[in-house]
């Protein structure tokens, strides 16, 4: 089986996590590719790296940002992700680095489940390039705060004029990240949707919109709008693109899904009440 390894250098364990990995993977018949970035930790691995590889699976190591990082690599070939958390919270991580070598041998043998998350795929104007999105679609402004006017439509049926910071369009797995934050609703991620929410409206008019995964949502900004560099669309909070004005960022549902790998049993209302404390009274017994 071949392996494919992405993580962040960051943190401080991911060495000696990695040796861990290459000493056990020829034991298990398995062959590990890096990120160039991973290799130069590992001795002998230099010429193993990830670019180009076929892989069968992928190992992420880091917190949930190199996370979707590696499931929207993983998503792009068709592959599961595994995602083994360095960081705090690690909401869509499967085990953290005390387990991480253990995990290696578990997806050798074929001992995980498939999770199938939905993503987004993102146009903006009539470019043909194609933005993948495992959490969300962002528009949004740089440099000084600023409200957006910003025409909202859904299978090209108008749905309203939003005044705000910015607009999130987000998956369920992305439900709870930056949507969550700005009010909106917690979607289970079996829930076929996306959930459209305005970042800090300036209307009580406005609340979360959860539409149909089969839906195409544009967001054009309106007059009178920042310069042309100030509007960004932000994939995942990672990738970032410009906007022009009155251009349309159109977001439908991308044709392969995002497959998690995982290793237990926890429901997600489990890893909810786990990771983000959810329904957690304890601070107001006694």
């Amino acid at each position: 089986m071949n392996v494919g390894l992405v993580g962040n250098r960051r943190y401080r364990q991911i060495e000696k996590i990695l040796t861990s990995m290459a000493a056990e993977a020829p034991k298990l018949g398995a062959h590990l590719f890096l990120e160039p970035e991973l290799a130069t930790l590992v001795p002998g691995q230099a010429a193993s790296t990830l670019k180009g590889a076929a892989i069968d699976v992928l190992l992420s190591l880091g917190g949930d940002g190199t996370l979707l990082r590696g499931a929207r690599l993983a998503c792009e070939r068709g592959i599961p992700v595994l995602g083994v958390n360095l960081g705090h919270v690690g909401f869509l991580a499967a085990a953290d680095q005390n387990t991480a070598t253990e995990m290696l041998r578990r997806v050798v043998r074929g001992e995980y489940t498939i999770e199938s998350r939905l993503a987004l795929t993102a146009h903006i104007g009539d470019s043909r390039q194609e933005f993948l999105a495992v959490n969300d679609v962002v528009i949004h402004k740089g440099g000084i705060a600023r409200v957006i006017r910003m025409a909202v439509s859904v299978d090209g049926v108008e749905v309203g004029t939003y005044s705000a910071d910015g607009l999130i369009v987000a998956t369920p797995t992305g439900s709870t990240a930056y949507s969550m934050s700005a009010g909106g609703p917690i979607v289970v991620p079996s829930v076929d949707a996306f959930v459209i929410t305005a970042i800090c409206p300036h209307t009580l008019a406005v609340r979360p919109v959860v539409v149909p995964a089969t839906a195409s949502v544009a967001v054009s900004a309106l007059d009178p709008v920042p310069r042309p560099e100030e509007l960004l669309v932000s994939i995942d909070g990672q990738v970032a693109a410009k906007l022009a004005p009155k251009q349309a960022v159109t977001v439908v549902r991308a044709s392969q899904p995002v497959l998690l790998a995982r290793v237990d049993t926890e429901s997600f209302f489990a890893r909810l009440r786990q990771k983000l404390q959810w329904g957690d009274l304890s601070d107001r017994q006694g």
